[in-house]
């Protein structure tokens, strides 16, 4: 069973976009990798509940848990110690990567309050986009009265693209709405 980002990507994008960039071969044709979702801590890493609340949500919202991320070395001015718990990470592949793109561009993305589509300027140069929410409630899954305090999240979406007109054509074609600018 495809997911039906998944179809809309083998059926109607890879035509597209061997179309409109002449690649002679299928397997030339981007496609995405992996989606990398990221929580920063800050201030709360010292805090157990806060860490546990976090891990929750995220879990909830990737479907997969997410592994801890840990101070690599210690910074006096942040409070800040070798080996304390400083954010998460999940990385998503395969079919779970695709239902939650699917997710996030049908049904989060909408949600957001005033949304004129995400920035066509957040590629990094090399085709992978990178996406920063800034509240968590945007999630279907996360309910209002199940948190306990706003936070964002940064969502980065890896192609196998080799730029970022490449990858900027991958996102439209599977229906990412980027704002015009």
């Amino acid at each position: 069973m495809l997911t039906p980002i998944r179809e809309i990507y083998e059926k109607q994008a890879v035509p597209k976009l061997m179309e409109q960039f002449r690649y002679t071969n299928i397997h030339q044709v981007p496609k995405f990798e992996k989606v990398v979702i990221n929580r920063g801590l800050g201030e709360a890493a010292g805090n157990a509940k806060t860490l546990e609340a976090s891990l929750t949500e995220i879990g909830v919202i990737a479907g997969q848990k997410p592994v801890v991320t840990r101070a690599k070395k210690a910074i006096a001015g942040f409070k800040i110690r070798e080996g304390m718990p400083i954010g998460m990470m999940v990385t998503l592949r395969r079919e779970r990567m695709y239902a939650f793109l699917e997710r996030l561009i049908n049904l989060s993305l909408p949600r957001i309050r005033d949304f004129r589509g995400v920035s066509p300027k957040s590629f990094d140069g090399r085709g992978n986009y990178t996406l920063g929410v800034k509240e968590q409630l945007i999630f279907p899954e996360i309910s209002y009265d199940s948190i306990d305090q706003v936070r964002g999240l940064d969502i980065s979406i890896i192609t196998t693209a080799r730029t970022d007109e490449e990858g900027r054509a991958l996102l439209k074609a599977v229906g990412m709405p980027f704002r015009e600018s």
